[in-house]
């Protein structure tokens, strides 16, 4: 568990993440992802000092069609509630889990960021590598990728 100001991120299981997601993402359709419950995944919230989850990420093992990686990592479900958007909660996030998958040996993070993302991950160091794409039932998204630290 790690906290950031007043934002404690710590992992946790599909199930935590599926309300914030359902709201912030898929508003109308489930907000299970295919893997979820793959014992790989790992899942984090970000929670306000009260346990209110505020945000969530998830990251599992994927190869990456961009670029070629030894062990790469798909960034997906990436939800931050909109009362606290801009707070850090999502920076806490996604800092956290490249922290973790590169202590593990993870060389490559990749996502499908929706268009209004873009400037976020590049903020935390992802590099756009497509041309602007239609995710359907969703909208324009630019794959991304972020090289880590081989340990």
């Amino acid at each position: 568990m790690t906290t950031s100001g007043t934002v404690t991120v710590e992992q946790v299981d599909a199930e935590t993440t599926l309300p914030l997601r359902s709201s912030v993402l898929r508003p109308g359709r489930p907000a299970a992802i295919p893997g979820d419950e793959d014992p790989a995944t790992l899942h984090l919230a970000a929670r306000l000092p009260g346990g209110r989850v505020v945000g969530v990420v998830r990251f599992h093992p994927a190869a990456c069609t961009w670029r070629a990686a030894e062990q790469p990592w798909q960034l997906r479900g990436m939800a931050t509630d909109p009362e606290v958007r801009g707070a850090g909660a999502g920076r806490a996030l996604v800092a956290e889990g490249l922290a973790r998958l590169a202590a593990d040996g993870a060389d490559l993070v990749w996502c499908d960021a929706r268009e209004a993302a873009v400037g976020f991950y590049e903020r935390m160091g992802f590099t756009v590598v497509t041309d602007t794409y239609d995710v359907p039932a969703v909208g324009p998204h630019r794959g991304m990728v972020v090289e880590l630290p081989i340990r």
